[in-house]
């Protein structure tokens, strides 16, 4: 290929790349600041809809129901100040970046109003996945931010709107770290709080960070200017407040890239290392601090000697579970390895039962819990089907003695059955066998006295007697008996 040929794709890939990726056609600055400024203020609907949803997202971490929570974001107002901010900023415009901020902060005050009042009235305390999920905030939700941050505003900067901003609520989630300090401050549990506001205030940091940086790359009208000197001044501080902003995000991700490290490293070790003849491992106990972390074993069975408990701990070198000198950023400084079983050469069966319910107390209660769970829906359908039965039974066979009209009964029955001289109402209970169930049924009999009067065909007679009183009670169920 010549040189002019090879000049020529480049120029030809080069012009395909810059249409494929250019963010400046079509956008439409002054409409996306007009726009944005319309959508930053909480005032009459716009603050209930967010009580509103912020109410719809408690619930949902109350309930661990990710669905509902998708929900609550999907209404949320947050998104608006927070892009109002960033553009604020990259135009310099302080009045409205006051503003913004001021709206910002109504909005912040009014959903932790809102999640510690329903927290603290909610009748269930327990902290489901969802809600934890929101207490430790990682650099992944710093990049989540960020380009979170870049989506909305490249798709609220076009001239033809799109759906792009709902779909960044839901990918920054703004909402339920809020619901989560509410929870962490409702309950007192103020680690829960800082950690979960924490992580609101990456989101809003660093969606406003790639705001500010599309708002300069499309080139927003400057409200106003400032001089070059003061400029560089202001992006210093901002550099240096970013920092500060994400490193403590930077720990707690580096934290629990190490723990879960470490929990492959210690599932490795008692894998390869916690098999011994005659004993019988039950469980065990990984902890796990970045200066000394602890695996307790139990077992069951023969003894195990102390001296095969050091063989144990000098071996966690050599999987990583204790520093090495040249080791420059240890799993964890040390492990220690503790072996827990009862005294004795061997057990019998009613101490090996005991050990087991010292030792697996939470186990067994976890069991029978996912046990339960899974067998909920089973049992309910059992119930309802039991209650349906006993409702036809005893809409076919309970009739109550002082429902019967006793009166217009006495008429009727001496007018069509004249030779029946008396009658009562009474109860006979039947027991039936369906299946191996026995079944026991009170069924309601018309007892009637036909007197000295003799009928060769006495049985037709009381059968004639037992439809008619069926059908006049609307009861199949109903027995004529001769007394």
């Amino acid at each position: 290929m010549s040189e002019n040929n090879v000049s020529g794709f480049m120029r030809s890939f080069r012009k395909l790349a810059v249409d494929t990726l250019s963010i400046r056609e079509g956008s439409d600055p002054t409409a996306t600041i007009e726009g944005i400024k319309k959508d930053m203020t909480f005032k009459g609907p716009g603050a209930w809809i967010l009580i509103f949803s912020i109410l719809i997202a408690s619930i949902g971490l109350n309930a661990n129901s990710t669905a509902v929570i998708i929900g609550a974001m999907l209404i949320s107002p947050l998104m608006g100040p927070i892009i109002a901010v960033g553009t604020a900023i990259g135009i310099n415009d302080l009045e409205m970046m006051r503003r913004a901020f001021k709206n910002l902060m109504i909005a912040v005050v009014i959903s932790l109003i809102t999640s510690t009042i329903y927290f603290s009235i909610t009748p269930l305390n327990v902290e489901q996945s969802e809600l934890l999920a929101r207490t430790k905030p990682t650099i992944l939700d710093v990049f989540v931010a960020i380009l979170g941050g870049f989506s909305g505003i490249i798709a609220g900067s076009r001239r033809e709107k799109s759906n792009v901003i709902p779909g960044v609520a839901i990918a920054t989630a703004l909402m339920p770290p809020l619901c989560t300090a509410g929870f962490g401050l409702a309950n007192g549990m103020y680690n829960y709080f800082f950690g979960a506001f924490y992580l609101f205030f990456i989101n809003s940091v660093f969606i406003t960070l790639s705001t500010y940086i599309v708002v300069k790359y499309l080139r927003f009208p400057m409200k106003s200017f400032i001089d070059r000197r003061k400029y560089r001044r202001y992006q210093f501080f901002f550099g240096v407040f970013i920092a500060v902003v994400i490193m403590p995000s930077a720990v707690i991700f580096y934290q629990m890239i190490q723990e879960t490290r470490f929990k492959i490293a210690s599932e490795r070790f008692i894998t390869e290392n916690t098999k011994f003849k005659g004993s019988e491992l039950i469980t065990q106990k990984v902890v796990y601090t970045d200066s000394i972390s602890t695996i307790d074993l139990y077992y069951m069975g023969n003894r195990i000697s102390d001296d095969m408990e050091l063989f144990l701990n000098d071996k966690t070198r050599s999987y990583g579970l204790a520093a090495k000198d040249d080791d420059f950023f240890p799993l964890t400084k040390k492990t220690i390895i503790k072996i827990h079983q009862q005294e004795g050469a061997e057990f019998g069966e009613g101490e090996a039962t005991k050990m087991m319910e010292a030792y697996t107390k939470d186990l067994h209660i976890q069991l029978l819990k996912d046990v339960y769970t899974k067998n909920e829906e089973l049992i309910e359908d059992k119930d309802a089907k039991i209650k349906l039965l006993e409702k036809k039974i005893y809409d076919m066979s309970k009739v109550k003695i002082d429902t019967f009209p006793v009166h217009q009964l006495s008429r009727e029955i001496r007018l069509q059955f004249p030779d029946v001289e008396k009658y009562a109402v009474s109860r006979v209970q039947v027991q039936t066998w369906e299946g191996d169930s026995l079944m026991v049924n009170n069924l309601p009999v018309l007892l009637v006295d036909l007197g000295k009067k003799s009928h060769k065909k006495e049985k037709e007679y009381i059968d004639q007697l037992q439809t008619w009183i069926r059908v006049r009670l609307n009861n199949k169920a109903i027995k004529v008996m001769k007394l």
